[in-house]
């Protein structure tokens, strides 16, 4: 995923908190806002302490921005989305986490119907 699909400013990230819709799932909370100025989607990912050590925590990141960029095409590109890991997703496999957070978009209005 390229580095202007992210978000990484604690400001941005805030601000997506604040104002911003939720939903979640047992395994992954979602926040997004609606962003209409900007062309692409971008993401923000927070996995805490709690879910493992650091080998861990990256690997349910990469497997989040791997999920994404699969998911790419679909997601409606206008809005400014932040994911939160919860605890259950630290023995999920990468098809798992793919599928929850399919499900996550799909309860959303980020998901382009297909």
């Amino acid at each position: 995923m390229k580095k202007t699909y992210r978000i990484k400013k604690n400001e941005e990230f805030q601000d997506v908190f604040k104002n911003g819709k939720s939903f979640a799932n047992r395994q992954l909370v979602i926040y997004f806002l609606d962003n209409p100025k900007q062309p692409h989607f971008r993401i923000g990912l927070s996995v805490s302490k709690k879910i493992g050590n650091a080998v861990v925590r990256n690997r349910v990141k990469r497997y989040l921005r791997q999920a994404f960029l699969e998911l790419k095409e679909q997601v409606d590109p206008s809005f400014d989305i932040v994911i939160i890991a919860r605890v259950p997703t630290k023995e999920m496999d990468y098809h798992q986490v793919k599928k929850s957070l399919k499900h996550v978009l799909s309860k959303t209005e980020l998901l382009k119907r297909s």
